[in-house]
């Protein structure tokens, strides 16, 4: 990968220098800086094809960029592997898709929309790339600062206070994650993820508990972003007063927490962690399987849109953390596949939520439930025409609202069905990571908890459908622009692709868990890195 090495670095340059260049653009040339936002994560999205393709096929297992040229652990290091190209590719598609769809109307709405939206890129990928901790925070941070301007686009009431909501949780998580970094470095004295995964094995008993609280304090951090039940009772409200394509992108960020503990438990407290192997599993796996009940419920309660996504969120959080606090390397290949489709969904369903309403009545919600509660329909009313012609911008949104159905459902044969059944393979059958034991109550809970979710996503989304496209009051036609609907089914034909090429995508992340599982090749890339020499090769 030498000819490709200096790419690594520009998922987070480019956004960044953008995000500089479009700052002190007029906002009165709005598009202008769309058109230039829009160029600069296309040439974000190459290049993250190209490195996925380049981590696909690297036998060293991750390639490593040495900013400043200073070796590990001492110097910033920029690492590349399958995980984080996945990572870097899903964000700069769903980037792709709410980039488009804001330029209809919605970048209009606040200044600085698109300076915002590329400086939450930079720190996204530079979450995903990072390989220490303390640029995990910075990177983190950057993220979480344009997030906030991101949320509060648009303004009004509900907007403003679900902002505040948010700004004060995550000020509360980042100083969490400050303390918790501060005491592993007291503790260890070093923040590389690499030398500290060598480092913890070897921790003496009086240091031991300094460093776990601090991996403790770091991991509620991490809990908070992710959405565990309780610490996630801001994230249904947040995300439903968003505009919809800041809420479309708001999808990948609690993957970030997700992200960030699947990296350190597998890298930091694997087997080789001494007396803290498999610290903090046991409160993934039951956090989690309590995320995915609280997160089935609130789908089922849920009677708005917007607040039904939200809850889909926290299901697939709480699906994907249960999943690492299993402990089981088959489970986590499936978990991944179930990561990029249910956030691809997630991400379209958002933007669809927006166009959907528009062809609702403002009383029709509360109208059908005082129907449904005290039976006021006539059954015996006869129906005036029937074979009533639907017109073609509904059933475009019906069809596509019917896939998002089917994807949230895990309902065969997209590639939510797939997801599902590839975790479940992997728990009935982990003889691939040499697995043998017996399937416990946890993993029963988690298949039970599996089936269920997917039940109360295909009731809920159901009961939705029949409200908005069936029993419609008012029957307007909504007007939807192309540049609305196209990145709709962009994302959804994304998860149709992930179907059908189901088997590629279910090797390389079953590549990607076993590499994850066997952090030594990592470990050895990042301190075995070479300088560059003095023709700047590396």
């Amino acid at each position: 990968m030498n000819g490709l090495h200096h790419l690594i670095v520009l998922p987070i340059l480019l956004p960044l220098v953008t995000a500089a260049v479009l700052i002190p653009v007029d906002e009165r040339n709005r598009t202008t800086k769309g058109v230039i936002g829009f160029v600069s994560t296309i040439l974000v999205f190459l290049a993250g094809v190209v490195l996925m393709r380049a981590a696909a096929t690297s036998q060293d297992g991750a390639s490593v960029y040495l900013l400043g040229n200073w070796p590990a652990p001492f110097g910033i290091v920029l690492v590349l592997d399958r995980l984080s190209a996945l990572m870097l590719v899903l964000t700069s598609v769903l980037a792709l898709a709410t980039q488009a769809f804001s330029m209809s109307k919605w970048h209009r709405m606040g200044h600085h929309f698109h300076s915002l939206f590329q400086l939450m890129l930079a720190g996204l990928n530079g979450a995903f790339l990072t390989g220490d901790l303390f640029n995990l925070f910075v990177f983190f941070e950057m993220m979480l600062a344009a997030s906030y301007g991101l949320l509060l686009h648009g303004s009004g009431p509900l907007r403003v206070k679900a902002g505040l909501h948010y700004i004060a949780v995550n000020l509360a998580a980042s100083s969490l994650f400050l303390i918790g970094v501060s005491m592993i470095y007291g503790a260890t004295g070093t923040l590389n993820m690499a030398d500290l995964a060598m480092r913890i094995g070897t921790i003496g008993p009086e240091s031991r508990m300094l460093m776990e609280a601090g991996a403790a304090l770091l991991g509620i951090a991490f809990l908070v972003k992710a959405g565990m039940w309780p610490l996630g009772f801001w994230l249904p409200a947040a995300y439903s007063a968003a505009t919809p394509p800041v809420a479309a992108i708001f999808a990948i960020l609690t993957k970030v927490g997700v992200y960030i503990l699947l990296r350190l438990s597998l890298l930091l407290f694997g087997s080789d962690a001494g007396n803290s192997a498999g610290f903090g599993q046991p409160v993934l796996l039951y956090g989690g399987l309590l995320t995915i009940g609280f997160g089935a419920i609130g789908v089922l309660a849920s009677q708005a849109m917007g607040r039904l996504a939200g809850y889909c969120v926290l299901v697939s959080s709480g699906t994907l953390m249960a999943a690492i606090g299993l402990g089981n390397g088959a489970v986590i290949g499936g978990a991944l596949f179930y990561l990029v489709s249910s956030t691809l969904t997630i991400c379209a369903f958002f933007l669809l939520i927006e166009l959907v309403e528009r062809a609702r009545d403002a009383g029709a919600d509360v109208l059908a439930v005082t129907m449904e509660a005290y039976g006021d329909i006539d059954e015996n009313e006869e129906e005036k025409e029937e074979g009533v012609a639907v017109p073609g911008t509904m059933a475009v949104l019906g069809l596509s609202f019917s896939a998002c159905a089917i994807l949230l459902s895990g309902l065969p044969p997209l590639s939510g069905f797939i997801a599902k059944f590839a975790m479940l393979h992997g728990l009935f059958n982990p003889g691939s990571f040499g697995g043998d034991a017996p399937v416990s109550g946890a993993e029963w809970t988690y298949t039970a908890l599996l089936i269920l979710s997917g039940l109360a996503a295909m009731i809920a989304m159901n009961r939705v459908g029949i409200r908005t496209f069936w029993t419609s009051i008012e029957g307007t036609i909504p007007r939807v622009f192309l540049i609305e609907i196209a990145p709709v089914l962009m994302l959804l034909a994304v998860c149709a692709f992930m179907s059908l090429q189901a088997g590629s995508a279910m090797r390389y992340m079953d590549a990607t868990a076993k590499a994850l599982s066997e952090p030594q090749n990592y470990i050895g890339r990042v301190m075995s890195a070479p300088r560059a020499g003095p023709t700047g090769g590396q």
